[in-house]
């Protein structure tokens, strides 16, 4: 068994392990980024429906025409009830038939603001962290991109001096 020592070029261990711990850092920022979104569901209060609980009608389980025949025809989805503070396990029925009511009668179980108008809400007053948490990861992007290239120019420029 021979061990060759490249003498004009070889690949640089500094690069590959800081894109290995590179790449780790992403997938566990992407594991945080996941639980922020979970978070940010789960306490979305700002919403029910794109534009209002109105939308349900467009789903075939919650729509209210005659031709449903679902448990939940003139409901929503039990993330748009308000939750009961005094509850501790979710009524995931709290829902059902809520939309046969006057509307009236509608803020007392379930949320009446449409998502998007709740993300048109949120989004002027954290502009300035949506921004800054884009422009990070931009960033860190480019900066990835620039160790991805350098790694691969040092694996290119092995191959280029010695014939195997």
């Amino acid at each position: 068994m021979h061990y060759y020592r490249y003498s004009n070029a070889e690949v640089s261990c500094w690069y590959k392990y800081l894109l290995f711990s590179y790449n780790i850092v992403f997938w566990l920022a992407g594991v945080v980024f996941l639980g922020v979104g979970l978070w940010a569901w789960s306490e979305k209060n700002q919403c029910c429906g794109a534009y209002g609980p109105e939308d349900w009608d467009l789903n075939v389980y919650f729509n209210c025409s005659g031709a449903s025949y679902s448990r939940e025809k003139c409901g929503v989805p039990f993330s748009c009830c308000v939750p009961d503070p005094a509850q501790k396990v979710v009524n995931t029925q709290c829902g059902y038939d809520v939309r046969t009511q006057l509307k009236s009668k509608w803020d007392e179980s379930i949320f009446t603001k449409g998502c998007i108008q709740a993300l048109e809400g949120w989004l002027p007053r954290n502009i300035y962290i949506v921004a800054g948490v884009f422009i990070a990861i931009s960033l860190l992007q480019i900066f990835g991109i620039f160790l991805a290239r350098t790694l691969i120019s040092d694996i290119e420029a092995v191959k280029a001096g010695h014939h195997f």
